[in-house]
């Protein structure tokens, strides 16, 4: 017998918006259903315990946050993973946005249906293929691997602490370049995330000499940077970076999800 298709909720004021992704979301096979404002949508996930939800944050009746309230404060629905679609990605937003249990946000001014598609897919297939006592034992193997967060933008660095310790990781966090190699000189890291533009040492600096001491020149180093020339993205790798994520092109969770690449080709994993 085929497989039901996946349910998803979208939950959207804007009229060319929601029926733009709700014939997306049924072409590509999905049980979509479209509501235009808080208190509907809410009755709808009430209903019908859909497998994602896509919300939107400023809407009559009930916004997006009171919905996200709702949801997190209830044991079966807050297990529904979440895609924020907003107005603003100012770092207050987001910060309210994933502490009230959503999965990712999408800015609407950037976004196109091919990257919400791929997102839709992303959190369906984690939701669908990890059970509880997977993630569990994927969290036991984390735990005992270290990170260095070196980042000079508190709330980056807060934000990227939290999304990492919630994976299983130890973490700690240094602001600049000469923190970060005080810190890696006090006990060495399996792996540094680290900024480029940071004050009194920026991290390429860091990074030729992390290179060029004995003990610190085999620990695999992930840029993530608002720089994202090809040339700076070259020299980041020349300087023996592992990988060079620019901070616009991704998602905590997709940083999480190279960390994790980085681990594995370097055995540590």
């Amino acid at each position: 017998m085929a497989e039901a298709p996946k349910k998803v909720i979208v939950i959207e004021d804007e009229q060319i918006l929601g029926d733009i992704l709700l014939r997306k979301l049924r072409s590509e096979g999905y049980d979509a259903e479209w509501e235009i404002n808080g208190e509907k949508g809410l009755e709808r996930i009430r209903a019908s315990h859909p497998d994602l939800v896509l919300l939107d944050i400023v809407m009559p009746k009930k916004d997006g946050y009171e919905v996200l309230t709702e949801m997190h404060g209830d044991e079966v629905l807050k297990k529904i993973p979440v895609v924020v679609i907003s107005n603003s990605g100012q770092p207050v937003e987001v910060e309210r946005i994933l502490a009230l249990g959503a999965k990712d946000y999408i800015i609407k001014a950037q976004f196109s249906p091919e990257e919400v598609m791929d997102k839709v897919k992303r959190y369906l297939k984690d939701s669908a293929a990890v059970r509880p006592e997977e993630k569990e034992a994927k969290q036991k193997l984390m735990r005992g691997l270290k990170i260095l967060i070196v980042e000079d933008d508190p709330f980056l660095a807060s934000l990227s602490r939290k999304r990492l310790e919630q994976e299983g990781f130890a973490t700690r966090v240094a602001s600049d370049g000469e923190q970060g190699l005080k810190a890696i000189a006090d006990e060495t890291p399996d792996l540094i995330l680290l900024d480029i533009i940071m004050p009194v040492m920026n991290g390429f600096d860091a990074l030729k000499k992390m290179k060029a001491d004995e003990k610190m020149k085999n620990i695999p180093v992930i840029i993530f940077s608002n720089l994202g020339q090809e040339h700076e993205i070259e020299e980041g790798k020349q300087l023996g970076a592992d990988d060079f994520l620019v901070k616009a092109r991704f998602t905590l969770r997709e940083v999480v999800e190279k960390i994790e690449e980085v681990l594995k080709r370097k055995g540590k994993l």
